[in-house]
């Protein structure tokens, strides 16, 4: 059992420094690459969806629209006007699949509160979809794709960890940033 514990660990460990290795090569490099890259990743490229000059502010990007792992698309702008928790995440993040079973639970409690909790997957779609496959949640998912780590960033994630929570009031107002497990 201990090794099994340790060798998950490692694996866990390995896979976050290859995500940031692999952010930060593409940081170097000058972004992401063009409309190709975003479609891939999940990210919906469609006119007027240009997040940073509502998340600059620190607010939502209500602009923003996200392919969903069902093949929908879910729009930011569909949660104004009420408390919205907002969680960044990934399948290969230990800490983020620690605490989805917390934020379901969570998700359905907030919702009598007239809340709701937002999962943006800052991941591959297919990992995505194979992950909620096994474990689903009742909570809305947003494919973010890598670009997710950018929008993170732009919302107070300085360091572009996993996972990362920002909890906005109905006003689209900030009202707590947690940078890894809730």
């Amino acid at each position: 059992m201990k090794r099994r514990s340790w060798l998950l660990g490692t694996a866990g460990a390995a896979a976050a420094v290859a995500g940031v290795t692999w952010q930060q090569w593409r940081e170097r490099a000058g972004g992401s690459g063009g409309r190709g890259a975003k479609a891939e990743q999940g990210v919906n490229t469609s006119a007027g969806t240009d997040a940073s000059t509502d998340a600059s502010a620190g607010s939502p990007p209500w602009a923003s629209r996200f392919d969903t792992p069902d093949g929908g698309t879910l729009a930011l702008a569909s949660f104004k006007g009420q408390p919205l928790l907002l969680n960044f995440w990934a399948t290969w993040c230990p800490p983020c699949i620690k605490e989805m079973p917390e934020l379901d639970r969570f998700a359905a409690a907030f919702a009598k509160r007239s809340g709701s909790v937002l999962g943006l997957a800052v991941d591959n779609p297919t990992a995505v979809r194979q992950y909620l496959a096994r474990s689903p949640v009742s909570y809305a998912i947003g494919l973010a794709g890598f670009d997710g780590t950018d929008l993170s960033r732009r919302l107070g994630n300085t360091t572009g960890a996993l996972p990362f929570t920002v909890l906005f009031d109905r006003s689209g107002r900030v009202v707590e940033r947690k940078l890894g497990e809730t």
